[in-house]
């Protein structure tokens, strides 16, 4: 659709509704490749199901999530950097970066509360989640939880040399009306992985705010799963195969809005959420290994052991510590703690990150790296 700029004519991209029309071919290879991520998805779900404490694995995983989401914007801010952030204590740290990133945890956590809450996702829901995610630091000048009401784009300086231009702001609420109708299943019942899979790209192509569109585009993905009953904590995070493929991804995206090409999108798709998922669940597996040895090398100090204990379950869940924060949420005394930090050394299992004396912070190193890969 043409428009003028200020300066110049443009065109604009305005997206057919969803579901495609024509409908999706599913050849061979898309319906295995949806069977072999569905599978994947259950397993990492069942998985979840089995941990004796799944909010510690959510914690950790929301935050690399957070991280790798936010290094596709540009971002320098590593998990290391987020913990010593939300630790009060960020010596070196790009705090405006590190700022971003906990604003992403936040509008997550806030999502699945207000999911939780009996909200459905919605245009308001999607609304309210990015008012959170915008609140602080960077973007808080656009907009926070409103849709735009003026021309965006995507490349380039301006419209006219743009590589993409998104539909203008009075066809804004039309094209987003149909995506959450597409979201209730209206006009037809829809697969949660292809829902995902269609949802994401659509709302990408729509860009229905002024900053924060690509951050919220893959949130809206777990957070659809579930709300769909498909993930019963949001522990499938894509961010890392868009990263790694982001080329692909980028192409992909352009070629759908092209050619109307969504297979290729969606075995793209789709051989993400099974590589990811089955990432996922072996991590977790690493984890759990973690803490089994490392509760056999506690074992070991005898009578220190049982604070020794208190300390590593507390640090599975913040595994960037001090020793006052320790005390604070334990209830040992501060000598104690410092006592136990020591010996936790010694096993190699925790290891300063911060010079100073006192409000020196510790690390839970192991843990830490096991989260870092990129494999």
């Amino acid at each position: 659709m043409p428009i003028s700029s200020v300066m110049e004519k443009c065109n604009t991209f305005v997206p057919n509704n969803l579901p495609p029309n024509p409908a999706i071919l599913f050849d061979e290879e898309l319906n295995e490749l949806l069977i072999l991520a569905s599978s994947a998805v259950g397993r990492l779900d069942g998985l979840t199901l089995l941990l004796p404490e799944p909010e510690i694995f959510l914690y950790t995983y929301v935050r690399k999530e957070a991280v790798l989401s936010s290094q596709i914007e540009g971002t320098q801010s590593t998990l290391s950097d987020l913990l010593l952030f939300e630790s009060d204590a960020a010596p070196g740290v790009p705090v405006e970066d590190a700022r971003e990133v906990s604003n992403y945890v936040s509008a997550l956590n806030f999502g699945l509360e207000r999911m939780r809450a009996g909200l459905p996702i919605s245009l308001r829901l999607l609304r309210e989640i990015h008012g959170v995610l915008l609140a602080k630091g960077r973007g808080g000048d656009k907009n926070p939880g409103e849709f735009r009401s003026s021309q965006n784009w995507l490349g380039g300086n301006r419209p006219g040399n743009a590589r993409f231009v998104p539909p203008p702001p009075e066809l804004l609420l039309d094209c987003l009306g149909a995506l959450e109708k597409f979201l209730h299943d209206d006009p037809v019942r829809t697969s949660p992985l292809v829902k995902a899979a269609l949802s994401h790209v659509q709302f990408e192509t729509i860009h229905p705010f002024l900053d924060g569109n690509g951050r919220l585009g893959r949130l809206l993905i777990p957070l659809l799963l579930c709300a769909e009953g498909e993930l019963s904590q949001p522990l499938l995070y894509l961010s890392l195969y868009f990263k790694q493929h982001r080329n692909d991804y980028y192409r992909l995206l352009q070629k759908v809005r092209l050619t109307g090409d969504w297979e290729a999108w969606l075995k793209f798709f789709l051989r993400g959420v099974k590589e990811i998922a089955g990432q996922a669940v072996d991590t977790a597996r690493r984890l759990l290994r973690l803490f089994a040895e490392d509760r056999a090398k506690i074992q070991r100090l005898g009578r220190a052991a049982g604070s020794a204990y208190r300390i590593h379950q507390l640090l599975q869940s913040a595994p960037v510590c001090s020793a006052a924060r320790l005390a604070e949420k334990t209830g040992l005394t501060s000598m104690t703690c410092r006592t136990v930090i020591r010996q936790l050394e010694k096993l190699g299992i925790v290891s300063a990150m911060t010079g100073e004396k006192y409000g020196q912070l510790f690390a839970y190193r192991e843990y830490l790296q096991i989260l870092n890969r990129e494999d």
